[in-house]
């Protein structure tokens, strides 16, 4: 869907930034950010860098003269809702920039780049005055990390409290709103504090241990720019910055030796995926019921068919048929559509296979027989088990904790995921067979042709 302003027309942004050429950060985690969130993103390259996952190998800076014409390029023809500058690499740069600033009005987003990831100066001491006393003035936001934060309040930052008190430091210089971000904090949460208006708001989240964290600050700052350049509001901007970035960080990139880059497509990725997931699960749904053998081999309990979105970790992030498929006469029938949450038993088998198999995002559960596991070794599947009476106590006394005992016990066995796990019940526990796989249509595939050879 394109996001249209009040002029019937496409949001603009502009990032004012450097070019990695790992594509991970830079005008390219910008651009990919500003699509991301429906707004067309445009470019004013500062400095071409030959940089990978673990090192920047070289910098050339482009002349301020041309810099300023990229701005008024842009800002002539298709109009600038909003900008952004990451690396500006030298003070001559900082004042062009500046001056377009002053000159053209728009709302501007300072990340105030100085070092990379790899630990190379992105900032030239000489340029960090000119930065906060010609640039940040003329700012509606800025985002510096910590050790940024300390350069420009002065003080040393080592807990929340310095963040808030560097915050409102930085805030003297005139910007209008100061996000400090708690990702270089050790804690089990990633907490920015953003300082607007006398008042501070605080952003945490679950800090997502990965190392794949290149552009992080890019990706951060451009998704608040694009935010203001749809006229959202600074708070607001920033929350949805958060909850891309968070999002980035947890579908990241693993490439390269060094520090991956984090994913700013992922919200994107993540809406299409669910489309995709919901879609293959009504369509192993309708093969099911529309076969004339599958209700031979529906358990007692029922059958379900499941499928995650990539690296699903709650049972809302597994699309499944509440109430189950159930034996109506010869034919099988689901009780409601496919639902994200709508199975919680099946999801678990996939949450569980996906932390050491990420091709195994589907399941479907079939009775137990030993005909049936016979006939699926025979088509090539690999087979495991459980035995549920050998469950541990304090496993059992656990909820929820009984399936991936289970799925750890048949990975253990045979030293992968298998594509079928089985147990042979327990007290009250009807015995069942679970089939995993990429994909649910290619399991009910499977199915409904085991399903023919089973006598009635």
């Amino acid at each position: 869907m394109v996001w249209l302003n009040t002029k019937g027309r496409i949001p603009v942004a502009l990032t004012i930034a450097g070019s990695d050429s790992g594509g991970g950060a830079g005008i390219e985690a910008d651009l990919k950010t500003f699509a991301a969130l429906g707004v067309h993103g445009t470019v004013a390259l500062t400095a071409i860098t030959a940089q990978n996952t673990t090192s920047v190998t070289g910098v050339q800076a482009i002349t301020p003269e041309l810099i300023e014409k990229q701005i008024e390029a842009v800002v002539e023809d298709l109009g600038v809702d909003a900008a952004k500058t990451g690396m500006l690499y030298e003070s001559k740069i900082i004042e062009v920039v500046a001056k377009a600033v002053s000159k053209y009005g728009f709302p501007l987003v300072v990340d105030p780049v100085m070092i990379a990831k790899s630990g190379a100066p992105l900032l030239k001491e000489e340029a960090r005055e000119t930065l906060i006393n010609t640039l940040l003035p003329l700012a509606k936001v800025v985002t510096p990390n910590i050790p940024e934060a300390e350069v420009i309040s002065g003080i040393k930052i080592r807990s929340i409290d310095d963040m808030k008190k560097a915050a409102k430091l930085i805030s003297k210089t005139g910007v209008e709103a100061v996000v400090v971000k708690g990702g270089h904090m050790e804690d089990k949460y990633s907490v920015d504090i953003l300082y607007y208006k006398g008042n501070y708001y605080t952003f945490s989240e679950p800090r997502i241990l990965t190392k794949n964290t290149h552009g992080t600050g890019c990706s951060f700052s451009a998704a608040i720019a694009a935010c203001l350049a749809k006229n959202m509001d600074i708070l607001e901007s920033v929350k949805e910055a958060k909850k891309l970035i968070q999002a980035a960080i947890r579908y990241s990139i693993n490439i390269g030796a060094g520090h991956g880059p984090v994913n700013p497509m992922a919200l994107l990725y993540l809406e299409s995926e669910k489309w995709r997931a919901y879609s293959m699960v009504l369509e192993a749904k309708r093969m099911l019921e529309s076969s004339e053998n599958v209700f031979k081999i529906v358990p007692e309990v029922g059958m379900n068919i499941v499928m995650a979105l990539p690296g699903a970790e709650s049972v809302g992030e597994v699309v499944g048929i509440p109430g189950r498929l159930v034996k109506v006469g010869s034919r099988i029938k689901a009780v409601a559509d496919p639902a994200f949450g709508g199975s919680d038993h099946l999801a678990r088998y996939v949450i569980s296979a996906l932390k050491h198999d990420q091709s195994k995002r589907a399941a479907i559960n079939v009775r137990y027989d030993k005909g049936i596991i016979e006939l699926l070794e025979r088509k090539g599947l690999s087979v495991s088990f459980y035995d549920r009476r050998l469950e541990p106590e304090d496993v059992k006394r656990r909820e929820g904790a009984t399936i991936p005992w289970g799925v750890g016990e048949a990975i253990r066995r045979i030293g992968r995921v298998p594509d079928v796990i089985y147990h042979e019940g327990d007290w009250g526990k009807e015995p069942m067979i679970v089939i995993l796989g990429e994909n649910p249509v290619d399991i009910a595939n499977l199915i409904i042709e085991i399903s023919k050879s089973i006598g009635d």
